[in-house]
């Protein structure tokens, strides 16, 4: 199951980071990630990684993706990062606009519970 789950989750990465070339932002100037980067090296920054495999964990991640892939959402949305342990569901990635970052909080909430989601969730600045 383990090896299932990162499986999957490189593949939504790899697939994100492909679109998000072929897009560009047209300005011709090069995101630079550094400072999140750095961030997210940190212990305290939940990664896929720390996704508990019990199958209630597992369920709320996967019913939670669900809604997230099933509207209609930019790339970067979709590939929002869902961790979930103990019940707790932790959001950590970069959206398009405050609408798309609400809209996955309240899948979230609905999910796993009101005070259950610690949404990291950052819109990306206008370009």
């Amino acid at each position: 199951m383990k090896k299932l789950f990162l499986v999957t989750a490189l593949g939504l990465a790899v697939a994100g980071c492909d679109q998000g070339a072929k897009s560009g932002s047209g300005s011709g100037t090069a995101r630079d990630n550094t400072a999140v980067n750095e961030r997210d090296r940190g212990s305290a920054a939940k990664t896929p990684i720390d996704q508990n495999e019990n199958e209630k964990d597992t369920g709320i991640t996967a019913e939670i993706r669900k809604r997230v892939v099933d509207t209609k959402m930019s790339i970067d949305a979709q590939n929002v990062k869902i961790i979930t342990q103990d019940g707790r569901v932790t959001l950590r990635g970069p959206v398009k606009t405050a609408e798309e970052k609400k809209q996955i909080e309240t899948f979230a909430h609905e999910v796993a519970g009101a005070g259950n989601v610690d949404s990291q969730i950052e819109i990306e600045p206008a370009r």
